[in-house]
C-alpha cells in the first residue's frame, strides 16, 4: 500500500513542465467504456488539493465547533479527530482501492455497477442518487456556512449592519454564483485555485494556531482538554456516552467530500495511482491539521464556565467568536478573514466535484434532461451546464433557511444531515459490494492486499453507526416540533422516493453505466473534440 508521498507540487503536470504521455490513461478509460472527453490537465497535487479543499478543516472544523462544545466539550473536540479519523480512514482506504481499478468520473455509482454480482443497474442507481443528493446538500452547507461568516464579519466592521436570515440568503446565492462562474473556465484554472487552496489552508491553519497559542494573555489549562461538557439537556446514566457520541459529529461532518479525487480522475494524469493516493492523503493530512486547529481554539477560549456556556450556545459563529475574544481588535478579525477565504475555496472545490459527478451520471442517462447536463463547453471542455445544475440545486436547498428558530434553520440542517449521511451511504455501498465480490474483484495498481476485507468491514459498520448518530436527537427537551431532529424521517422519505422511482420507472430504462462505443468510435469522438478546441 503506497501513499506516494513523493508526488506533490513539483509535479511537471501541475507546474507547467512537459506533461507525461496521456495515452495510458486514455487506454484505461477506453477499457471502462468512455472517451477522453474532459481535458486531462491535472497533476497529482491538484487532484489531492480538490479533496483537501472540500474537507477544509477551516470550514467544518470552525462552523460546527459549537456542536463539540455543547456535546462532549473539550474532550470530544480533541480526541474526536483521532477516533473519527481512524474510522473515516478505513472508508477512504476502501474507496481508494476501488478507485484504482475504475478511475472514472462516475466514481461510486460506476463502481457499484461493476462490483455487484446481480441487479447491477439497481445498485448503481441507488449509489448514484445518494451521491448526487449528498454532494448538492454538502455544497449547500459549505456555502451557507460561508455566507453566515461573511455576515458575521460585516457586523464586526459595521455596527449599522444587522445580520438576518434574508441577508445571509442573499450572500449565499452570491457566493454560489461566484463558484459557478469560476467553474465555467478551463480545468487548469480550477486546478490552480485548488493548489492555492492547499497552501492557504496549511499556512492559514499555522497562522491561526500560532496566534491563538502565543498572543492571548490567558489560556485554559492542559487539564481543560479532558473536561467533559454536556449542554444538550440529556440526563441519565448513559447520557455522558450518548452526548460524547453526538459530539463526534464535529469531526465526522468535516471529514467528507474526499470522493472528489475519484470524480476528477478523468482529468488527472496517472489516475489509477494518483486518484487513490489523493483520497488517502487528503484524509490523514486533514485529521492532523484539524486536531491541531481545534486544540489551539480550545486552549484559547476566554473566561470561565459561564462564558463557556454562552459561547457554546451561540451557534455556528461560536468558532469565529473564539478568535475575536482571544485576539481583540484587528488580530481576531484577521483570523476570521483567513477562515472565510478558506471556506470560499472549499465551496469552489465542492461545486467542481459535484458538477463532474452530475456530468458522469448524465452521460449514463440517469438524470432527467441528461443530454443537457452531459454537454461540454466547446472551448473549455468543461461541463458548464452540470456546474449550474449543482449551483441551482444548492441554492434551492438554502430556501428553508428563511424559516428558522434561533441560530441555523432546523429544516436546513436536516438537509445537511441528509447530505452527510447520503454521501457516506454512497461511499460504503461499493465497499460492501467489494466485500461480497471477494476474489472476483481485480484490483488496480493501488491495492490493500490482505487488509482489504478487515478494513472494508470496519468501514461498513462505522457508516451504520454514524447514520444512527446523525439522525439521533442532539438536544432535550423537545418543547416544539422545531426541536426534533427531522433528518431521519426526511432521509427515509428520500430513500423511499429514490427506490419508488426505480421500481415505477427507472428500472425500465436505466441499465447502469453505458459503453460509449468501440475503441475506434471512442478515438473518432476524441478527434472531433480535438478539432473543436
Amino acid at each position: 500500500m503506497d501513499d506516494g508521498a513523493g508526488s506533490g507540487p513539483g509535479d511537471t503536470a501541475t507546474l507547467g513542465g512537459a506533461p507525461p504521455d496521456d495515452a495510458a490513461d486514455t487506454a484505461i478509460l477506453h477499457k471502462l467504456g468512455y472517451a477522453q472527453e474532459l481535458r486531462r490537465g491535472m497533476g497529482s497535487f491538484s487532484n489531492f488539493a480538490v479533496s483537501f479543499s472540500i474537507i477544509s478543516i477551516l470550514t467544518g472544523g470552525i462552523t460546527t465547533y459549537y456542536l463539540g462544545m455543547d456535546a462532549g466539550g473539550p474532550l470530544v473536540i480533541t480526541t474526536g479527530w483521532f477516533i473519527v479519523g481512524a474510522l473515516v480512514l478505513c472508508v477512504g482506504l476502501g474507496m481508494a482501492e476501488i478507485c484504482s481499478a475504475y478511475p472514472t468520473a462516475g466514481g461510486l455509482y460506476y463502481w457499484s455497477a461493476k462490483l455487484a454480482r446481480k441487479n447491477q443497474a439497481a445498485w448503481s442507481w441507488c449509489t448514484g442518487w445518494f451521491n448526487l443528493v449528498g454532494q448538492v446538500a454538502i455544497t449547500a452547507s459549505i456555502d451557507y456556512g460561508l455566507a453566515t461568516y461573511i455576515a458575521f464579519a460585516i457586523s464586526l466592521y459595521s455596527s449599522s449592519f444587522h445580520s438576518t436570515v434574508r441577508w445571509i440568503l442573499v450572500m449565499y446565492v452570491a457566493v454560489l454564483a461566484a463558484h459557478g462562474l469560476l467553474n465555467t473556465f478551463r480545468v487548469k484554472l480550477v486546478g490552480m485555485l485548488a493548489d492555492i487552496s492547499v497552501w492557504w489552508h496549511l499556512i492559514g491553519t499555522a497562522v491561526i494556531v500560532g496566534a491563538l497559542l502565543l498572543i492571548p494573555s490567558h489560556h485554559q489549562s492542559i487539564s481543560f482538554l479532558v473536561h467533559h461538557e454536556n449542554l444538550t439537556g440529556w440526563t441519565g446514566p448513559f447520557a455522558g456516552i450518548y452526548v460524547f457520541a453526538i459530539g463526534l459529529l464535529l469531526a465526522q461532518y468535516t471529514l467528507t467530500g474526499y470522493d472528489a479525487s475519484a470524480h476528477m480522475t478523468e482529468e488527472t494524469q496517472q489516475a489509477s495511482t494518483e486518484g487513490p493516493k489523493s483520497i488517502v492523503r487528503a484524509i490523514y493530512v486533514s485529521i492532523i491539521a484539524g486536531f491541531v486547529l481545534n486544540l489551539a481554539m480550545t486552549l484559547a477560549i476566554q473566561g470561565g464556565e459561564k462564558e463557556y456556556g454562552a459561547l457554546a450556545l451561540g451557534g455556528a459563529t461560536a468558532g469565529g467568536q473564539v478568535f475575536i475574544d482571544a485576539l481583540t481588535g484587528a488580530g481576531g478579525k484577521l483570523l476570521l478573514i483567513i477562515s472565510i477565504v478558506a471556506m470560499f475555496f472549499c465551496g469552489l472545490a465542492s461545486v467542481t466535484a459535484n458538477s463532474r459527478m452530475i456530468y458522469a451520471f448524465s452521460r449514463d442517462g440517469a438524470v432527467p434532461g441528461h443530454k443537457l447536463w452531459h454537454k461540454l463547453h466547446h472551448r473549455t471542455r468543461t461541463p458548464v451546464n452540470a456546474v449550474w445544475f449543482a449551483v441551482v440545486g444548492a441554492a434551492l436547498l438554502g430556501l428553508p433557511s428563511l424559516y428558522q428558530r434561533g441560530g441555523y434553520s432546523v429544516a436546513f440542517f436536516a438537509i445537511v444531515s441528509i447530505g452527510t449521511v447520503g454521501l457516506y451511504v454512497a461511499y460504503v455501498l461499493p465497499i460492501f459490494l467489494r466485500l461480497r465480490a471477494g476474489s472476483s474483484f481485480v484490483p488496480g495498481p493501488w491495492s490493500l492486499g490482505k487488509w482489504s476485507k478487515p478494513i472494508g468491514i470496519v468501514a461498513v459498520v462505522w457508516v451504520g453507526i454514524i447514520t444512527v448518530l446523525f439522525f439521533a436527537p442532539a438536544f432535550w427537551p423537545w418543547t416544539t416540533a422545531a426541536d426534533f431532529n427531522w433528518a431521519g424521517p426526511l432521509f427515509l422519505g428520500l430513500m423511499g422516493l429514490i427506490l419508488a422511482w426505480w421500481v415505477v420507472s427507472a428500472r425500465k430504462w436505466f441499465t447502469g453505466p453505458k459503453i460509449q462505443g468501440t475503441p475506434e468510435e471512442l478515438a473518432a469522438l476524441e478527434r472531433e473534440l480535438a478539432i473543436a478546441d
